[in-house]
C-alpha cells in the first residue's frame, strides 16, 4: 500500500484515465455546442426569409403585375403568361392606356421602345424612364394605328 504525505492511504489510478474522461467530456461539449448552434441557424432562416421581399426570376415586381402613378401618368403592368420560362416573360405595360413595348436584353435587363440607349433592372423601372423621357405635350402611340416608317429621324412612337 502507498502512503500519502499525510500518512493516508493513496489508491491506484490508471495513468492517462483522468485525461480520456476530460477528452471525452470535452467532446461531449463540442458536439453539444454544434448541435445547438446548427438549431438556432435552423430556427432563424424562416425569419430572414420571409423578412426578405420576393422577386421573381425575370426581374419584375414579386406579385408580376403593378399600377401606379408616376408623374402624373398612370403606369399598368401585367406579367403576361406565356407558358415557358421566366427569360421568355413578357410583360403587357400601358402608359395612359396606350402600350408601352419592353424587350428582354441577354443581361436579364429590359429597354423600352422610347428609351433603347439604357436597360434598366425591372420592367417597371423601364415604364418610369419612358415617361421620364416623354415630354409633357407627348403620348404614346396607339395600339392599332399602323407604324408608320420614317428611317430619318421622326417621332419614333412618339404623337404630339
Amino acid at each position: 500500500m502507498a502512503v500519502d504525505i499525510d500518512a493516508g492511504p493513496v489508491t491506484a489510478v490508471p495513468v492517462g484515465a483522468g485525461r480520456r474522461a476530460a477528452a471525452r467530456a470535452t467532446r461531449r461539449r463540442d458536439l453539444l455546442r454544434g448541435l445547438l448552434g446548427a438549431t438556432a441557424a435552423l430556427a432563424t432562416v424562416p425569419v430572414v426569409t420571409a423578412s426578405r421581399p420576393t422577386r421573381p426570376a425575370d426581374g419584375g415586381p414579386a406579385d408580376s403585375s403593378f399600377d401606379e402613378t408616376y408623374r402624373g401618368r398612370h403606369i399598368h403592368g401585367v406579367l403576361a403568361p406565356t407558358g415557358q420560362t421566366a427569360a421568355g416573360a413578357r410583360w403587357d405595360i400601358t402608359v395612359d392606356g396606350r402600350p408601352l413595348h419592353l424587350m428582354r436584353r441577354a443581361d436579364g435587363t429590359w429597354l423600352s421602345m422610347v428609351d433603347h440607349y439604357r436597360s434598366y433592372a425591372t420592367p417597371l423601372e423601364a415604364a418610369r424612364a419612358a415617361v421620364d423621357e416623354l415630354g409633357p405635350g407627348e403620348r404614346l402611340r396607339e395600339a392599332d394605328q399602323p407604324h408608320q416608317h420614317t428611317h430619318m429621324g421622326g417621332h419614333h412612337g412618339l404623337h404630339p
